[in-house]
């Protein structure tokens, strides 16, 4: 069994930052790929930042130069720092990791969610 589990959401001032953080556990032989998502309501669920275990990052244009994506592979872990944050980013956001299971199943998994809600 794998769990993905988040935190770090919450209310912040526009301007502001947060850190979210994710956890994988389980039954893990590897993490490929670790990412954020988020989604506002009525809107797509939409790619924010992707890891890869070697470092490689993807970012969303619009969170490029605010937001840093890190992970610690020997955790299972993955960060979000969000810098500069404004009402645009407000939504859902939820942890994404690729995990290749010890009994060699390969799964997309996801977190909860955790609800980021930034004021003006």
């Amino acid at each position: 069994q794998v769990q993905v589990v988040e935190s770090g959401g919450g209310l912040v001032q526009a301007g502001g930052s947060l850190r979210l953080s994710c956890a994988a556990s389980g039954t893990i032989f590897r993490v490929n790929v670790m990412g954020w998502y988020r989604q506002a309501p009525g809107k797509q669920r939409e790619l924010v930042a992707s890891m890869t275990l070697s470092g490689d990052t993807n970012y969303a244009d619009s969170v490029k130069d605010r937001f840093t994506i890190s992970r610690d592979n020997a955790k299972n872990e993955v960060y979000l720092q969000m810098n500069s944050l404004n009402p645009e980013d407000t939504a859902v956001y939820y942890c994404n990791a690729d995990v290749v299971t010890t009994t060699w199943r390969t799964l997309g998994y996801w977190g909860q969610g955790t609800q980021v809600t930034v004021s003006s």
